[in-house]
């Protein structure tokens, strides 16, 4: 057992304990210019503000669709919504409703975002008709 070493594993002599490179906390000695600037805020793509108590429509990014009042909204497009109304369209394109309240909705989720008073739907323009 003298043979040994009376450390284990490890780089040898010892000389560098931890292992790694840098000079430990802080991320070496570039880093402390960086904290020194500030950064400017970045804007939200979409100013929720003006859809606040207003009824909205969302859509996710797995095929549903709800429609609900806007009652709170944070950084990352997490919504609260209330009064909300699932849209169920079933496979022969029959339209039902289905009510489920106060629902928070994660923002990594969303496709659509859109404020229901103002928009209506329309024909598609881009389906051929039988006379072309």
């Amino acid at each position: 057992m003298s043979d040994r070493p009376s450390h284990r594993g490890g780089r040898g002599q010892g000389s560098h304990p931890r292992g790694g490179r840098g000079g430990g906390r802080g991320g070496g000695g570039a880093g402390g210019a960086q904290q020194e600037r500030e950064r400017p805020k970045k804007e939200n793509i979409l100013d929720l503000a003006k859809y606040m108590d207003k009824q909205i429509t969302v859509k996710f990014n797995g095929g549903r669709e709800v429609k609900g009042t806007l009652k709170g909204y944070d950084a990352l497009m997490n919504l609260v919504l209330d009064d909300v109304h699932e849209v169920v369209r079933d496979d022969e394109g029959n339209e039902s409703t289905r009510s489920l309240g106060l629902v928070v909705v994660r923002g990594t989720l969303l496709v659509l975002v859109s404020p229901v008073d103002g928009s209506e739907e329309i024909a598609n323009p881009f389906v051929q008709t039988e006379d072309d």
